[in-house]
């Protein structure tokens, strides 16, 4: 293999072409249409989960049902337009994690991407089949060596089994971050930093294993030369989100997409989302009467977050999202990764990714 090709990415049975895992964003910002346009590109595409049902007419009555409904129409939709490899990003957080997961499942999604909060109480019937081999790849998010060995040290003990792989994210990583707000800015909690920590907490069980277990960093990769530069860390794959907003493949309106392109790095702003987390989002009007005191009065149909101050929230975060994914920023904002204001127009999916790859020779060659 030439040395200035990205190399592929495999996780157990799986072979991605290229490391590129292209990171879920909620609410609806990467559904099947992005995620089967990078799978056939050969990197990893993922549907995320994050407030899926709230595009279904019948989410305020049927909430659970929904969110169910509306993931194994886009798994479906994905299957028939890529033969790649596709998973889904579910937040631990969600009050129907599970069920989304069994879905994933039952739909035959190669992986499930699991963030915010540690999946520590997955059903074993629902991880591990009769004969104890796994019924679907999961792959923990995290932002700390500790995290990673709570997973690990946890999943041994219950079912003699462990993660797949593992992505860890650094804090210059779009929506909800796993920082407090003090470690933000703190060299100490940058990627680069506890990137080796994920590692030297896996290879433990790697050996007890006997398996590669592959470390996925996250959070600021931008260009092909932070993806050569990665993987000389000891990464084996990224996972990035912000760049693929910005292309024709994107789910979201073209308003959300010119979002991206109309922001200035000081519109990056850290806020208090009303799960309890800081996230990286941009700055709007509607963010700013939110900051100043204003209250968006909401019914809650369903605590789809577990996290959730319903009663002292001055609004709906998932109502937030769709409203901006549809381009209704007047009621909602963007998400949105520490470089989204280096991008500077729509692209394909597969110009963005030729561009990685040029890139990243270059870097390899230097």
């Amino acid at each position: 293999m030439d040395l200035r090709e990205m190399p592929a990415l495999r996780i157990g049975d799986l072979e991605a072409k290229i490391p590129i895992i292209q990171g879920g964003m909620g609410v609806g910002i990467s559904l099947s249409g992005l995620a089967s346009t990078v799978a056939n590109e050969g990197g990893i595409g993922i549907i995320s989960t994050a407030g899926i049902g709230m595009l279904e007419p019948d989410f305020n009555r049927n909430f659970r049902e929904a969110n169910q409904r509306a993931l194994r129409k886009e798994i479906k939709k994905a299957r028939r337009m890529t033969a790649g490899i596709i998973g889904v990003n579910i937040l631990v957080a969600c009050s129907d994690c599970y069920d989304l997961m069994q879905v994933a499942v039952d739909e035959g999604a190669n992986l499930a991407f699991l963030g915010a909060g540690l999946p520590l109480k997955i059903p074993e019937n629902l991880l591990l089949d009769e004969s104890g081999r796994a019924r679907i790849k999961v792959v923990p998010i995290v932002s700390s060596g500790r995290a990673a060995e709570i997973i690990f040290r946890s999943w041994k003990k219950k079912y003699n089994h462990v993660p797949d792989a593992v992505v860890v994210e650094g804090p210059l990583a779009g929506g909800h971050l796993g920082f407090k707000k003090e470690h933000i800015d703190n060299p100490d909690y940058m990627l680069e930093k506890i990137l080796p920590e994920v590692i030297s907490a896996i290879k433990p069980y790697e050996h007890h294993f006997n398996r590669s277990i592959p470390v996925i960093a996250a959070g600021g990769v931008y260009t092909g030369a932070d993806i050569y530069n990665i993987i000389q860390l000891g990464a084996q794959g990224v996972q990035m989100a912000t760049r693929f907003v910005a292309t024709h493949e994107c789910d979201a309106s073209i308003e959300f997409k010119e979002a991206y392109l109309g922001c200035e790095k000081e519109d990056l702003v850290i806020i208090d989302s009303p799960v309890g987390l800081p996230g990286r989002a941009i700055k709007n009007q509607f963010l700013s009467e939110v900051s100043s005191g204003i209250k968006r009065p909401f019914k809650c149909p369903w605590k789809c977050l577990r996290t959730c101050d319903i009663e002292n929230s001055p609004y709906c975060i998932c109502i937030a999202l769709t409203n901006a994914k549809k381009g209704k920023f007047k009621n909602g904002f963007a998400f949105a990764g520490a470089n989204a204001y280096r991008i500077d127009k729509i692209t394909s999916v597969k110009e963005l990714i030729t561009t990685l790859k040029d890139e990243y020779a270059i870097a390899a060659a230097s």
